[in-house]
């Protein structure tokens, strides 16, 4: 008879050490909060000049409002002759003298002109950029004052007036100043542009009636019409030029 030996399985390896090197794969990972990120440092804002044309030829008329103040008057008085429109330097040396008679403001830097200057010519400058608005300011300037000077030297030719008419004191920057709002108000909503106008112009006419300077007073009227005349010119350049931001980013 046969007899049963009991059937005994293989034993398997020990091998509960040889995977405690190994980071187990299907371990639930513990969620938690993230890791705070380094903050970013936050950007100063530069501050822009937006109208350097205008503060820039206002800290020239500055300059020269001192000197002509606190100088030798008889210096004073020889540099304003030599950067006088008259005829006769306007024949001699046009271009310095319509240059040279911009940079000096006729009553000193207190003059209301000066107030005007600074208000307009920003105006201006902000909306349609500072070689623009020196464009419209030197257009006044040198068409007023060629304006009035020319029939002054033609009535002298033609015997009309004495050839001391030749030669006078003539400098500022009203014309320029008149021309601008001229061409500021062409930029305006109709509510502000008319009464603009009216008031400017009124007061321009008055002085004209009042027949003190009648040249000068000619010449800001006329200076004012020329203004308004670049109205086409100005409204392009307003619409291409983007109003300047008073502060950009910087990282």
């Amino acid at each position: 008879m046969d007899s049963t030996a009991p059937v005994t399985s293989p034993s398997l390896p020990d091998v509960s050490g040889l995977l405690d090197g190994i980071p187990g794969q299907r371990v639930p990972r513990t969620v938690g909060p993230p890791p705070e990120a380094s903050p970013r440092p936050v950007p100063r804002p530069r501050l822009r000049v937006p109208v350097p044309f205008t503060l820039g030829y206002a800290a020239v008329l500055a300059v020269t409002s001192f000197f002509a103040e606190h100088a030798d008057p008889g210096l004073v008085s020889a540099l304003q002759q030599g950067s006088s429109t008259d005829v006769a330097h306007l024949w001699q040396t046009p271009v310095q003298v319509l240059l040279g008679s911009a940079l000096w403001v006729a009553g000193g830097f207190a003059s209301p002109f000066t107030l005007g200057f600074l208000v307009v010519l920003s105006a201006l400058e902000r909306r349609m950029g500072g070689v623009r608005t020196a464009v419209v300011f030197l257009l006044g300037h040198v068409l007023a004052t060629l304006a009035t000077e020319v029939p002054v030297g033609l009535a002298v030719l033609a015997g009309r007036l004495p050839h001391s008419s030749l030669h006078r004191l003539d400098y500022g920057i009203s014309f320029g100043v008149a021309a601008s709002v001229g061409a500021l108000a062409g930029l305006l909503r109709p509510w502000l542009r008319w009464p603009l106008l009216a008031a400017f112009g009124g007061m321009l006419l008055q002085d004209l009636i009042a027949f003190t300077d009648p040249m000068t007073n000619w010449g800001h009227l006329i200076a004012l019409a020329i203004g308004v005349g670049t109205w086409p010119w100005v409204r392009r350049w307003a619409a291409r030029t983007p109003l300047p931001a008073t502060a950009v980013r910087t990282a």
